[in-house]
């Protein structure tokens, strides 16, 4: 009965941390309502898209007086915005972002407006929305099962401490095996067909998504040979099983590929010369 609940434990300890790390990550969209000119306006703002796709900007509101605009530029490169209006689509305002290289940004806000005031969406941000390469669904599904199944197995080994008799060994084997498939065989691959690059971690990035992974890693590495060690293997199983889950608790994606637009247009103007030349 113990085994089954600590299984149970292990699983809604993984369960809620899947969720929070999904609803806080910086793709997650944002969205939200508020009342402009007497209508209730809904919006739900993307944060990331495909390459080759548009990025769809919507607004929900039923009073056909009320227009929109939306403003955009290339994150931390461009200084002057773009203007887009927006067309009415029956009860929905819309706009297109254009699509962009894989790991490029746009930072971008609606203004709308009723002819006498103008209100701004969302009142008090921009959005960034990264364009990413698709990921085919048998790359991804097993990348994310081996990262959660990870995060179930190391807690459910950190949860050892409480027995008497902890039986650690196969667990912790078990755990750094879907650890290392997940974060280290799959997590590049899908890193790669997503953005272009392997591994942006440590020692050739600051990719926060690739560091915990490797710190994860590297806790539970120390943690086995300690458990080896130690007259009290169970507390290491325990401290790693904690360290991983505060590492899982960093959103995703935080600090990712991000695309250098100055090099990008520096390679478009030797491109150029070098045709010139040629010609």
């Amino acid at each position: 009965m113990r085994t089954f609940l600590f299984w149970l434990l292990a699983f809604i300890i993984t369960a809620a941390t899947a969720i929070y790390q999904r609803v806080t990550g910086p793709t997650y969209p944002v969205s939200g309502s508020i009342e402009f000119y007497q209508s209730n306006v809904e919006y739900k703002f993307l944060r990331s898209e495909d390459v080759g796709k548009d990025c769809l900007v919507e607004i929900q509101t039923e009073n056909s007086t009320v227009t929109g605009k939306v403003f955009w530029r290339r994150f931390k490169y461009d200084k002057d915005w773009n203007e887009i209006v927006m067309w009415r689509d029956v009860n929905f305002l819309r706009a297109e972002l254009p699509s962009q290289p894989s790991a490029g940004k746009l930072e971008y806000y609606v203004e709308l407006s009723n002819g006498i005031s103008q209100q701004t969406l969302p009142a008090d941000q921009t959005i960034v929305v990264r364009y990413k390469g698709t990921v085919p669904l048998y790359v991804l599904i097993p990348h994310v099962i081996a990262m959660f199944g990870a995060m179930l197995l190391s807690t459910r080994t950190g949860l050892e401490y409480f027995r008497k008799e902890p039986r650690w060994k196969k667990l912790t084997l078990w755990t750094i095996g879907f650890l290392f498939v997940g974060g280290f065989v799959l997590g590049p691959l899908v890193q790669y067909l997503a953005f272009g690059a392997w591994w942006t971690g440590f020692p050739f990035g600051f990719d926060l998504t690739d560091n915990k992974t490797l710190l994860a890693m590297i806790m539970w590495l120390i943690a086995f040979y300690m458990m080896r060690k130690s007259a009290n293997p169970k507390k290491w199983a325990l401290i790693a099983a904690v360290a991983l889950i505060v590492v899982y608790l960093i959103p995703h994606s935080v600090l990712g590929s991000e695309l250098d637009y100055s090099k990008l247009e520096q390679a478009k103007t030797e491109i150029a010369v070098d045709s010139a030349g040629v010609d």
